[in-house]
Parts: C-alpha cells; structure tokens; sequence
C-alpha cells in the first residue's frame, strides 16, 4: 500500500441545489479526512435553505453542515478543487483540465422519509470512504 501523502487536497461536492447530498457527502469527508483535505459544498441552483431530513440526519450522527446556507457554485470553487464530485448536476458543473472529475448516481433525499435519507446516507458514505481511500493514495 502506498504511503499517505500530506499534499494540500480540496474536494469539492455539488449537487442541484446544495441542501442535501453535497452537504451530506461533504460532512461525512470533512469528518473523516485528515487536516491537509480541504472540503467544499456548493449548488448549481442552490435552494433557500438545507433540507429540513438532510439536518435530522446529520444532526443525528453529530456531524455539522459544511454550509448553513446552500451555497453557489462557481468557477473560481471549481478552479481550486482537485476533485470535484457532482451528484446530479454534471452537465452544468464547469469543466477544468487537471482536475479529477467524477459524477455519483446518489438517489434525491428532498422530501423523502428518515428511513430513506439514512440509505442515501449510507450510499454516499460508501462513495466518500472510497473517495478518501484514492485521494490518501495519490
């Protein structure tokens, strides 16, 4: 196994509007990523306010919004990430050279019951630990 590099990393997660699977898949990376990965979150049409399940769920595993408020992606998040991972919003996400780009096929959690946020949840969960796991890598 390669060895951990400490190279300063940003990831940034998008999603449509910034109030659920980019703020769950950031929380969960800044919680588990060591100090040297820099986490963003950000929308391509960001909605007034997070969804009311995603902060049940996140308040539920004591993790904190990245963004209190949904937040506007733009060029120059983009032009600072090294990864940018875009859940839903792909085709408007801008596109730099030399940055890792890659886009998760993560179910909507808007509107759904707890018991279905705690799935996508979990999905994201499993894309962020793999995530991590490449970016430790590089």
């Amino acid at each position: 196994m390669p060895a951990e590099s400490n190279t300063p990393v940003t990831i940034m997660f998008a999603c449509r509007q910034n109030a659920g699977r980019s703020q769950i898949a950031a929380a969960l990376m800044k919680a588990k990523a060591p100090s040297h990965v820099t986490v963003l979150s950000a929308g391509t049409t960001p909605a007034d306010e997070v969804h009311p399940e995603t902060i049940t769920l996140l308040d539920e595993m004591g993790l904190p919004l990245i963004n209190e408020t949904p937040q506007m992606l733009t060029n120059e998040a983009v032009q600072e990430s090294d990864w940018v991972i875009t859940m839903g919003c792909g085709e408007s996400c801008p596109i730099y050279p030399g940055k890792h780009y890659e886009d998760w096929a993560i179910q909507d959690p808007a509107g759904q019951p707890i018991e279905t946020v705690r799935e996508i949840r979990d999905d994201i969960e499993r894309h962020v630990d793999d995530l991590l796991a490449r970016v430790l890598a590089n």
